[in-house]
């Protein structure tokens, strides 16, 4: 929602305790820093191990985990616990920290695994923040390109200091989308296949690169005009769907409904394509009738 070195970057231990001896625009402030830093100092991890022989572990069929994201993943949360304690943590490879706080870090410490543990370079670190149920920051890192991707709710969008917006593209036939298919894609007709051939005739092309979180951030930076996926979790939209909304696009659910990050389904675009893809989507039975079909 720019090269870059590959010695981790020196943590700052920012305090963010909302104690309110600082006042709430100094703590998020101390917030802003951090995530910054925290997701660089991830990214320059997996960078520098991007070439190595990985660890691989499977979850499902085709689900993997490598070293790297626990790596990525141990980094983040001791940065977290360190600075914030007593802060709730909602992480993809450890059990949620629970911890009753108001304050909860959402956390990905590497989306695009499969692209990483294939050494192909699209992958990244996405950090989010939510205050009382509310996503209050996000940050999205590409390493490879030394992108940082940052939003603040109410105080726009932005990629290595310059704000963004999202595109003007305004017809369907126009358009350059993104997508991504589930991990239970041979298993479940309902594996976005069909809405992909449905959007893809429609569209001047589709892309499915790999990693929702950096589609998420492209859109917000005017690089796609449209972004679907079925089944993600939290820590897959959670800054990334900050992004999108502060660089002025608009975040629902495939349907058109309020988007939650509890919603099965996301649907997210400059806002003027939203109408435009909610019709194809309805239109298009969501059930991939080659399921169970032998393979050639």
């Amino acid at each position: 929602m720019t090269g870059t070195s590959q010695s981790p970057l020196v943590f700052c231990p920012f305090l963010c305790s909302y104690d309110g001896r600082k006042g709430e625009g100094a703590e998020m402030e101390d917030c802003r820093r951090f995530i910054e830093t925290v997701a660089r100092e991830a990214g320059a991890l997996l960078r520098a191990r991007i070439h190595e022989n990985h660890s691989v572990r499977y979850k499902g069929e085709i689900n993997l985990v490598t070293e790297a994201d626990r790596l990525s993943e141990a980094l983040i949360m001791d940065r977290i616990r360190k600075a914030f304690p007593g802060h709730d943590i909602l992480s993809e490879e450890s059990p949620e920290t629970q911890n009753g706080s108001g304050f909860r870090w959402i956390v990905d410490p590497l989306d695009g695994t499969t692209n990483y543990a294939h050494g192909y370079p699209v992958f990244c670190v996405s950090i989010a923040l939510e205050v009382e149920g509310v996503i209050r920051m996000g940050a999205v890192f590409n390493p490879m390109l030394d992108e940082l991707f940052t939003a603040e709710k109410g105080k726009g969008a932005f990629l290595n200091g310059r704000r963004l917006a999202v595109s003007r593209t305004e017809e369907l036939s126009r358009g350059l989308l993104a997508t991504g298919f589930p991990y239970d894609l041979r298993e479940d007709p309902n594996n976005n296949l069909n809405y992909f051939h449905a959007l893809a005739m429609r569209t001047q092309a589709v892309r499915r690169a790999g990693s929702a979180a950096l589609d998420m951030a492209y859109l917000a930076a005017g690089r796609f005009d449209g972004f679907w996926e079925l089944k993600l979790m939290p820590w897959d939209t959670a800054a990334g769907w900050l992004l999108v909304v502060e660089a002025g696009g608009l975040v629902t659910d495939i349907d058109g409904g309020p988007y939650a990050l509890c919603s099965p389904h996301i649907l997210a675009s400059n806002g003027l394509l939203h109408e435009a893809m909610i019709r194809v989507l309805a239109g298009t039975d969501p059930l991939d009738g080659s399921m169970g079909l032998p393979s050639g």
